[in-house]
């Protein structure tokens, strides 16, 4: 006599003829799908977010004016690459690009940024089901007929995001010595800080913080270790970065939500809107 269950025997009572159930084949569910919730509130505050940031950022960057109030200069305009800069205090134009360059300086720049939001991992998510409905939500197929994912072009070139990560801690490394530049009054002397200064600061610590919380900052930083027992330091810094990366989806908004403040704090400055408070 057997001691213990017979794995076949067990098998066979869990499958639909042993319990009396038939199925020749699956179900059939006339709706598309079965979700009663207003599953498509999120892609479309997606959407909604998305363009009206699209729109926003469109109209400064061919606006080419209003872009510094000194000490401060609109993250759009930063660095300022071409020689129709207007003249900026401190070294915070660049003048790389001579004069056949006659379009907002702002265009030279934002390619970058752009470009690595738009690789992101999660604004992938974002604008996929947001516009392109693939799919739209959690458990609502897409009403494509075929997919073939990221290996066709133009979705291939999201390949080239970690590419676009060293150019964004590039910018970021210049949004930072511009905020640094901020604790001048507009005479170029230190030890002032005003109200700008307060959101150039803001920015920049929303923007480092989305970009170390990058996918590929986390595997550049430990994604190749074999063993973290051998590299404690770069184990601590993969456990800081993953850290962040839990919230990647959150940061990724407050800082297109915090460079698009930025720039409208320095546009209405330097438009004469308003003076800029002096706390000091």
């Amino acid at each position: 006599m057997a001691t213990g269950t017979d794995p076949d025997l067990s098998a066979a009572a869990d499958r639909p003829a042993a319990r009396g159930v038939h199925h020749a084949s699956r179900a059939a569910i006339p709706a598309r799908h079965l979700r009663r919730d207003r599953w498509w509130l999120t892609p479309a505050a997606t959407a909604a977010g998305l363009l009206a940031f699209v729109a926003y950022s469109t109209w400064r960057a061919f606006a080419g004016a209003d872009y510094y109030a000194a000490p401060y200069v609109s993250p759009f305009y930063s660095p300022c690459l071409a020689e129709n800069c207007v003249p900026m205090k401190g070294g915070a134009d660049w003048e790389l690009v001579g004069s056949w360059w006659q379009l907002s300086p702002a265009l030279l720049v934002l390619i970058f940024p752009l470009g690595f939001r738009l690789t992101c991992y999660y604004y992938r998510k974002a604008y996929y089901r947001g516009f392109w409905a693939s799919p739209p939500a959690c458990a609502v197929p897409e009403p494509h007929a075929t997919y073939s994912g990221e290996t066709r072009f133009p979705l291939i070139l999201q390949n080239v995001h970690r590419y676009f990560f060293y150019f964004a801690v590039l910018v970021a490394g210049v949004l930072t010595y511009d905020a640094i530049l901020g604790f001048r009054d507009a005479n170029g002397a230190w030890g002032h800080m005003g109200l700008g200064t307060l959101v150039l600061l803001a920015n920049i610590a929303l923007i480092w913080a989305y970009t170390l919380s990058c996918h590929s900052c986390r595997h550049i930083v430990g994604g190749r270790l074999r063993n973290f027992s051998k590299h404690p330091v770069r184990y601590r810094m993969w456990g800081w970065v993953s850290a962040l990366n839990a919230r990647h989806m959150q940061l990724a908004w407050a800082s297109l939500v915090s460079v698009a403040v930025a720039d409208l704090y320095v546009y209405l400055v330097a438009s004469g809107a308003f003076d800029d408070p002096r706390f000091f």
